[in-house]
């Protein structure tokens, strides 16, 4: 199977529980010993073969459009698809690079730090026939407040639904959707993560693919603060 994958990244929104840094600069434009975030998601992408990125992006865009540009110069094809005034949520924003988008493709979001093979998630996905597969850790409230049920490789449960479930598994930051679930999306309007999956989860469409490693993001100041340790320790 040929691996050739579009992933695109979710960094538009106002990092409000990070104000006095992200005043100036969006969050994925945060610099951690001498690069920005972004740019640690993108070598990381690039790693793993994927280099067709959509940037979907919002607050402060053009820091980040004058730093990466068409992603030339770091191996990479960069587009991009602008919130511009009206604010999106993260699958709104999707849906508004929907022009953009191949016909199956990944999310992820811009303040989050994954080690996932990308290739053995689309393997999987393709396995199964369905419309998503969300990848998930068995958080159990560590690194963050868990918000999922998983049962036989299927999301079963969103936090506010949990129906009798466990919600002990967390949203590891990458998704691949077909181009089809975004149909369920209306244009131009704020759409959030957790109403999407909640849709997808009603039509037992939404595939749990588990991980045993660890996540880092940088949407509070201590998680960032912990994930500059982990560049420093590296």
């Amino acid at each position: 199977m040929v691996f050739i994958m579009q992933i695109a990244i979710i960094c538009g929104g106002l990092a409000t529980r990070l104000k006095k840094v992200s005043k100036t600069v969006p969050k994925s434009m945060i610099e951690i010993n001498g690069k920005p975030f972004l740019q640690y998601q993108i070598e990381m992408l690039k790693k793993q073969k994927i280099k067709d990125i959509v940037l979907c992006v919002g607050h402060l865009s053009e820091k980040i459009e004058s730093y990466f540009g068409n992603g030339s110069k770091f191996g990479v094809n960069i587009k991009y698809s602008y919130d511009k005034d009206k604010l999106l949520g993260p699958i709104g924003a999707v849906k508004n690079a929907e022009s953009l988008l191949e016909d199956e493709f990944f999310i992820m979001y811009g303040d989050s730090y994954i080690f996932v093979d990308f290739k053995k998630v689309y393997e999987f996905y393709k396995k199964q026939q369905k419309l998503a597969c969300m990848v998930v850790y068995k958080n159990e409230n560590k690194y963050d407040k868990s918000n999922l049920a998983v049962e036989k490789n299927m999301v079963v449960a969103h936090k506010d639904d949990s129906k009798g479930h466990d919600i002990d598994y967390i949203d590891y930051g990458t998704s691949i959707l077909n181009k089809k679930s975004l149909d369920f999306i209306p244009k131009n309007e704020f759409f959030s993560t957790e109403k999407f999956f909640k849709i997808l989860i009603l039509k037992n469409e939404l595939l749990a693919y588990v991980v045993k490693k660890r996540f880092y993001h940088i949407g509070t100041p201590e998680a960032l603060e912990e994930y500059r340790n982990y560049i420093k320790n590296q």
